[in-house]
C-alpha cells in the first residue's frame, strides 16, 4: 500500500472533503481526488461515498480511517521522540472513563498518573461501560475507570480492582433549598429532584435509598452526563447528587449549597484491566492515591 495514498485519505477523512484537506496539505482537489482513487483501485473496495454533495465514509472506511489515526499519530510521535532523544519515549496511558461519573472525579482519580517522574503522555476515552469494556478486550486501553465493576453478563475476561468509595450529598441552589424547611430527607419531598441516568451504579443506589425512607419525590430530570446534571441544579431546576468527595469543589464552582448527606448510600469506584493484576506505573500510581482523592485532600498531602 502506498503510505502517501493513505495518508491523503486520512487528510480527506478528518477534514470531512476533498477540498477542505486540499487547503491543509497545499494541492489541488483534482490531484487529491486521483490519488484516493489510486488507493481504491489498489486495495479493491471504495473508501467514501457520496451523500449529496459531502463524502460519507463506508465501513471499509470507517476501518481504514482507524488503521491510519493509529499509524500517523504513531509516526509523528516517533518524529517526537526522535527529536528528543535521548530523553526517551514517554509512557502512554489508555485510559476509558465511564461517562456516568463526575468528571471532576474522574480527574482526581487521573490525577496522579500525570505527575509521575518520566513523561506521561495519557489517552483519554469517555464511553458507555460496554464498549469502553470491548475497547479493554481488543488491548486498546489500559484501565477503565467505572463507577462498577465488570459485569457477570459479558463475555470478557477482565478484573475490578476496588479503588474506593464515596458518600452522597445533595445540592442545590441557595434560593432553591431555602425553599423547603423541613429536615433532610423529608426536604427532598417538597423540592425538584435531578437524578443520573438509570445505567449508573449512583441512581440504582438512590433509587433504592428513596424506597428505604419511603420518600415520595419529583423527578424534574434524568442526565447521562454528571456536569450537565450540576449545570442544571445551578440554574436552580432541582436538587442534585454528588459523590461527597466533591462536595467543597461543586459548591465553589457552581455556587450551590448541601441540602443534606446520604451517609447509607456508598459508591464505589473501580479501575477495570484485563489483568489480575495491576502493573503499569500509572495505575499504580492511581491505587496509591485514592485515599487523598476521596478525602478530597491534595495529591501528597499528609
Amino acid at each position: 500500500m502506498n503510505l502517501k495514498h493513505l495518508y491523503y485519505f486520512w487528510k480527506v477523512a478528518k477534514h470531512g472533503g476533498v477540498v477542505r484537506a486540499a487547503e491543509a496539505i497545499h494541492i489541488s482537489p483534482q490531484t487529491l481526488s486521483g490519488q484516493i482513487k489510486l488507493l481504491e483501485e489498489r486495495i479493491g473496495t471504495v473508501l467514501f461515498s457520496r451523500q449529496g454533495r459531502s463524502l460519507e465514509l463506508t465501513e471499509a472506511g470507517k476501518l481504514a480511517l482507524e488503521y491510519a489515526d493509529e499509524m500517523f499519530t504513531l509516526g509523528a510521535e516517533l518524529d517526537r521522540v526522535l527529536r528528543e532523544y535521548p530523553h526517551g519515549r514517554a509512557i502512554e496511558f489508555r485510559v476509558g472513563v465511564s461517562d456516568a461519573l463526575p468528571k471532576s472525579l474522574a480527574y482526581r482519580l487521573l490525577r496522579p498518573a500525570i505527575k509521575l517522574d518520566v513523561p506521561v503522555r495519557i489517552v483519554c476515552r469517555e464511553w458507555r461501560l460496554d464498549r469502553l469494556l470491548a475497547e479493554l478486550a481488543l488491548h486498546r486501553l489500559d484501565l477503565v475507570i467505572s463507577d462498577s465493576p465488570v459485569p457477570g453478563n459479558v463475555d470478557i475476561k477482565a478484573y475490578s480492582h476496588n479503588l474506593g468509595e464515596s458518600g452522597v450529598t445533595f445540592m442545590a441552589h441557595p434560593a432553591l433549598a431555602k425553599q423547603s424547611s423541613l429536615p433532610f430527607p423529608r426536604n427532598l419531598e417538597q423540592l425538584p429532584l435531578l437524578l443520573p441516568g438509570e445505567d449508573s451504579a449512583m441512581r440504582k443506589a438512590i433509587n433504592e435509598w428513596l424506597d428505604q425512607q419511603r420518600l415520595q419525590v419529583s423527578v424534574a430530570g434524568e442526565f447521562d452526563d454528571a456536569a450537565l446534571m450540576a449545570a442544571f441544579g445551578s440554574e436552580q431546576v432541582g436538587v442534585f447528587p454528588i459523590p461527597t468527595a466533591l462536595v467543597a469543589e461543586y459548591a465553589q464552582a457552581h455556587a450551590t449549597v448541601c441540602v443534606g448527606a446520604a451517609d447509607a448510600i456508598k459508591i464505589k469506584y473501580y479501575a477495570l484491566t484485563i489483568k489480575r493484576r495491576l502493573t503499569h506505573p500509572c495505575a499504580l500510581a492511581i491505587t496509591s492515591q485514592v485515599d487523598a482523592t476521596f478525602n478530597g485532600r491534595p495529591v501528597g498531602a499528609a
